[in-house]
């Protein structure tokens, strides 16, 4: 899937049609991340395209500062574009790649990674990008990821595509064909099972993982970086 200026230009409404509980579940991130940080924090976003977690989280959250990451520099334009709106450019780095970009000496208090997981085609990928995330943080701090999740060979994985669908043909004006072709597009992401998830944030570096968040084919995940 190919992050170009017309799926930027999209994503709001997109990803609060394919996750309903969107906004839900950064209200649950914040107070997680306010639970574990100082009043003043450095938060690293990987995969900040969009903007979309500057916006959730750095209104309400003035002496917070920002390094956003992401490789797409359609969407990270969009996320400069929304920065500067808010009026908190001076709060953001912006950094056009992955979090092996970010400097070795720039530790930060926290970090997050919101639905980028499942775009990682190999595990050995994925592994890679969340040791590059550890290797930003303190020791303690905190880390939320969430990712499209489950085991494509398991009949309940098939009932949750259904609902999935079904929702998208409830919510918008898209006919079958067109939603049959998206979802063709979405089983062609990397989508695993919860405890190879749980095994990964481990391998990596981090504990006290605990799930807070699911809605059909999505999940959330907290830890802290050991």
């Amino acid at each position: 899937m190919e992050f170009n200026e017309e799926m930027a230009t999209e994503y709001d409404k997109g990803i609060r049609r394919t996750l309903p509980t969107y906004d839900s579940m950064f209200r649950l991130v914040q107070t997680y991340l306010r639970a574990h940080t100082a009043q003043q924090a450095h938060v690293l976003v990987v995969g900040a395209g969009g903007g979309n977690e500057l916006a959730l989280l750095g209104p309400a959250n003035p002496e917070w500062t920002f390094t956003a990451v992401d490789p797409a520099p359609p969407m990270l334009d969009i996320a400069r574009t929304k920065a500067a709106a808010l009026q908190m450019a001076d709060r953001v780095e912006f950094i056009g790649g992955t979090a092996e970009e970010v400097r070795a000496d720039n530790l930060h208090d926290a970090a997050t990674c919101m639905l980028v997981l499942h775009f990682i085609a190999d595990r050995q990928e994925k592994l890679r990008q969340l040791k590059a995330i550890r290797q930003c943080l303190k020791e303690g701090a905190p880390f939320v990821m969430a990712t499209m999740y489950g085991n494509p060979g398991n009949p309940a994985f098939d009932e949750l595509f259904a609902l999935w669908k079904a929702y998208w043909l409830d919510s918008t004006s898209l006919s079958q064909e067109e939603v049959d072709e998206m979802e063709k597009t979405v089983r062609a992401l990397s989508f695993i099972p919860e405890e190879e998830i749980v095994g990964l944030l481990s391998e990596a570096g981090f504990g006290k993982i605990a799930k807070f968040f699911t809605t059909n084919m999505f999940g959330g995940w907290i830890c802290q970086a050991t």
